[in-house]
């Protein structure tokens, strides 16, 4: 079995669209645009094989049509959300077979940031190594605005997406961590593998180099969305917020809304 590279392409201000190969074809994920994938295959001879989607946000798939062209490639994606151009419609425990690169994946959906969002996992790429990619649920150091879904369906995401092996890389679709990491250290100010990944992290940026994948194992480690039960974080809360946290539920909710004005 050939082995396969791992790409993130740089799109818009923020995004990764992931682009997996073998050499000759290629998977791309999520592309909210199709100037940058059309020029990265052009540039390395890679023919475009099957498009993978997440979710219906348009700097996810607004690149789909162009990157068809009237080719006839498989667009894979969500059964409960409206977009078009699919030819497979999926759900949570459905397997997805791709010929050209050798890949199986097994879907998982993660509701909350939109209703019908779904996740790609891949149990083992020729090294041995899972790989899940995730769109706008779990981010490192963090997780998607819940747009569509309530804190509960998003928390249960999250715990499905933590339970899977500890080294799946983690290929999340935006560059949101150095951001991300300054919360976290509000949450987790002690965390002293959070302040490890803050150093490394804000090196790798200085560089202009990516800060993905993550992996399972580290998100659980620094990722406070993924510690809601955890005593430190929840002390934070209380701290913070002059809130009373009777549960996980509570206290990711909370998380979550102080998230979206922090600053």
């Amino acid at each position: 079995m050939n082995a396969l590279e791992y790409v993130p392409v740089p799109a818009f201000e923020d995004n990764y669209i992931w682009v997996v190969s073998d050499g000759q074809h290629a998977v791309v994920v999520d592309p909210g645009e199709a100037a940058p994938v059309k020029a990265y295959l052009a540039k390395r001879g890679w023919r475009l094989s099957a498009i993978l989607l997440t979710h219906h946000h348009q700097d996810h798939v607004g690149g789909v049509a162009d990157l068809l062209n009237g080719q006839a490639v498989p667009v894979y994606g969500p059964a409960g959300e409206a977009i078009e151009h699919l030819t497979q419609r999926l759900k949570n425990g459905d397997h997805v077979t791709i010929a050209a690169p050798a890949l199986e994946f097994s879907v998982l959906d993660v509701p909350g940031h939109t209703s019908g969002h779904i996740a790609y996992f891949q149990a083992a790429d020729p090294h041995g190594t899972p790989h899940v990619f995730c769109g706008d649920t779990l981010f490192a150091c963090g997780c998607g605005r819940l747009f569509e879904g309530t804190p509960k369906q998003m928390l249960a995401s999250l715990d499905a997406l933590a339970a899977l092996p500890g080294a799946t890389e983690v290929h999340c679709a935006h560059e949101y961590t150095l951001s991300n990491i300054r919360f976290a250290l509000a949450c987790e100010p002690d965390n002293a593998e959070l302040q490890a990944w803050r150093d490394k992290a804000t090196e790798l940026r200085a560089r202009h180099v990516p800060t993905l994948p993550t992996t399972i194992a580290h998100e659980r480690a620094v990722n406070p969305f993924l510690r809601a039960g955890d005593p430190s974080v929840q002390t934070s809360l209380r701290d913070q917020l002059h809130e009373k946290i009777p549960d996980r539920l509570t206290a990711f909710t909370l998380m979550r809304e102080w998230k979206n004005r922090f600053r």
